[in-house]
Order: C-alpha cells, then structure tokens, then sequence
C-alpha cells in the first residue's frame, strides 16, 4: 500500500494519496490545493485516481477537487450536507483572501457506512478498503475514513492531537461533534492511527486518555 501525505495550501491541509501498487488505482483524500504535487506523487508511483474523497466541504479541504477531477476523470465524492458551505464557497474565500476556487457538486454522496475500495481484481476482494464514518459536528456533512487493515483512520477536522475540530464556523455544532467523537471515533482500537486534517498524526488511545475536550 501507497499512503503519502501531503500538507497542502495556505492552512497546511493533509491531502492522503492511498494507492495499491498492484493494480496502479489510488484514492486522493481531501485535495484542498497544490494539484500538480499531488499529481507528481501519483506519476512517480504510477497510479491512477479512481476516487477523490472530501471529509468536509471547508475550502482548505475541497479547493483543488474539481481542478483533480479535470485532470484525471475521477469522481468527487462528500456528504450533501455540506453542500449549503459549498454555496458560500464566495465567502469562504473571502476568509483567507483568496480566489473563489470551482466548487462541483458530488458524484456521489459519503453516507455512514459507505464502503470505499479499490484494487479488487476479478471477483476477488479489494485489495484496500475502508468504510465512511459518519461524523457531524465540524461541519453538518463531516465524514472520517476507516481503513481497519491499515489501523489508520483520516480523521478530516474532526479530531486532532490533543484537540478537537473547530465548530464556530457555519454549520458547526459542538455538541453534535463531541457525540460522533465518542460514539463513532472512540470505540476504535487504541492502536489505530489517527491522521489529523491538519497537523501530526496521533492515535485512537493517546486520545481517549490525553485530550483534555474528551474528558
């Protein structure tokens, strides 16, 4: 398995490339900018993006999915919940002072449970593959992804080292977060990797036992 992180952007954002060398296919994960590194790492593994995942529609997260998906076909995929901060994606901008980037709506949706997979060979089983969790609060349509194989969970803004996501943005509700993070985030082993929107990775049991916003 190919899994590169990238920080991205004014906000430092971690774009994930997943790929499975066998079959070539990778998953982008959360491409809020910088496109050509993220393609440069998709040429020097030679994968090719077969789905571009969004945790959150914030524009640190989404800005370089439409310009990803020109380049190489593939569909963009985020909760439709998030689609009212997809409207504001004007004033969004205007919140770092930058220019109003395409915003598309999704090719498909992230609902909870949703399984996400590629590098299936024939009637064989995929060779990654993960599940959508659920977890509303950052933002009205925030998802994480669980890939049980690998111990690694891409939390988006959900949850950070020693932290949790922000929630006095449009949309944002604590209460609704502290409930997805105890109830869908939480119950993961200890030993699952944590990858963070933004900043160092952490994992499910230095949380549950640090994070002051958990106690």
């Amino acid at each position: 398995m190919v899994h590169e992180v990238l920080p991205v952007g004014a906000l430092q954002c971690n774009c994930s490339i997943l790929g499975d060398e066998a079959s070539g296919e990778a998953i982008v994960v959360d491409p809020g900018d910088e496109v050509p590194r993220i393609l440069a790492v998709l040429a020097r593994h030679k994968l090719t993006v077969k789905q571009i995942l969004i945790t959150h529609a914030h524009i640190d997260h989404i800005a370089g999915a439409a310009r990803l998906q020109a380049l190489t076909g593939a569909p963009i995929l985020y909760n439709q919940s998030d689609l009212p901060l997809v409207k504001m994606m004007a004033v969004q901008a205007g919140w770092l002072g930058v220019e109003t980037p395409e915003v598309r709506p999704p090719d498909d949706t992230l609902d909870d449970g949703k399984l996400i997979a590629i590098g299936a060979v024939g009637n064989g089983p995929p060779a990654l593959s993960g599940s959508i969790l659920f977890t509303p609060g950052h933002t009205q349509g925030s998802v994480c992804l669980y890939l049980p194989a690998q111990n690694l969970l891409l939390a988006g803004d959900t949850l950070f080292a020693g932290s949790v996501g922000r929630t006095d943005l449009p949309g944002g509700d604590g209460p609704s977060l502290l409930r997805s993070i105890h109830s869908k985030l939480l119950p993961l082993p200890d030993e699952t990797i944590v990858l963070p929107g933004h900043g160092p990775i952490t994992t499910i049991g230095d949380e549950r036992k640090t994070n002051p916003f958990l106690v």
